[in-house]
């Protein structure tokens, strides 16, 4: 099979070949994928079902932490499977009705896990400056609306960029130098003008992300405020809460970034284990990062754990 050729001919393409994956031990690799894997699966499990059986748990900020953690779900389930066969194989072949797929399901994971931080955000802030008036803001019609406009935007959105704009395009090419599908690999790919595509999906993701990463600013620069002139109390209460979704936020923004520009700057100068690296960065620290970051930071959640497991 010749895989590495340029096509003059416009042609129909049923596979594209990931040339990402490097020289190294096939056991190793499968056993490194498998535990990443069943790590996340086990975490954000274990705490769905604590929050889903716990009463005590049962407040907006623990529904939206439901949310979040069933998203790391979602977004590992497009990676991980396809990374734990891939590395049994010689020639890493994957179909484009799987590819694309993985495409919309990556992209929306992303989509969803901003809009979840940027909602948890708005809940803190309501929780720490208007505290009396939580419970007649926060109400369970606000807290269904919040959690469906964060899955359904997401997913509509990508649903159309991948199958409207990406899906129907004529392909050159079937080789992507990465070790999952990536959209602006396969936009690039294509034999015509892809320019409505690149200035819709930058124009789409900068501002869906600025909107949201300005109302998380918005909403942490009321809550320092509320806490600099509160008492120490109200200051602890801000940093217990606070402090795993900051990290979350910050971990999974840098894991974005260095995506963002690995896909459409230049990154040779960078071993190939290092860029394999960075770009399953936000797909496979984060799904773990999460749960062990609320689960070990948020004293109700640590207590319950704790309950559970040594029964005090």
């Amino acid at each position: 099979m010749e895989t590495n050729h340029a096509m003059s001919n416009q042609t129909h393409v049923s596979y594209f070949i990931l040339t990402g994956y490097f020289n190294v031990s096939q056991l190793r690799y499968l056993i490194f994928v498998f535990l990443g894997f069943f790590a996340i699966l086990l975490c954000n499990i274990v705490l769905i079902v604590l929050i889903c059986l716990n009463r005590n748990l049962h407040e907006p900020m623990f529904i939206f932490l439901c949310s979040l953690f069933f998203n790391e779900l979602y977004g590992s389930a497009a990676i991980f499977p396809v990374l734990l066969i891939q590395v049994l194989q010689d020639v890493h072949v994957v179909s484009t009705l799987v590819c694309l797929l993985q495409i919309f399901v990556l992209y929306s994971y992303g989509g969803i896990e901003f809009a979840m931080l940027a909602v948890m955000s708005y809940d803190r802030y309501l929780a720490i400056c208007h505290p009396l008036q939580y419970g007649s803001r926060m109400t369970p019609n606000k807290i269904a609306f919040l959690t469906a406009l964060s899955w359904c935007y997401p997913l509509m959105m990508n649903l159309f960029i991948t199958y409207g704009l990406t899906a129907p395009l004529t392909l050159c090419g079937n080789i992507i130098h990465k070790v999952y599908c990536d959209n602006y690999w396969v936009v690039r790919l294509s034999c015509f003008d892809t320019r409505l595509n690149n200035v819709f999906g930058l124009t789409h993701m900068f501002s869906v992300i600025l909107g949201l990463v300005l109302l998380i600013i918005y909403t942490y620069i009321r809550i320092l405020r509320v806490c600099f002139n509160g008492s120490r109390q109200t200051r602890q209460k801000a940093l217990s809460t606070c402090t795993p979704h900051l990290l979350s936020l910050i971990n999974f923004s840098f894991g974005a970034f260095f995506e963002i520009v690995q896909s459409r700057f230049n990154m040779g100068s960078l071993s190939n284990p290092l860029r394999i690296f960075l770009s399953l960065y936000w797909l496979s620290v984060q799904p773990l990062a999460n749960p062990l970051l609320y689960g070990l930071r948020m004293t109700k959640v640590r207590l319950i754990l704790r309950m559970l497991l040594f029964g005090k």
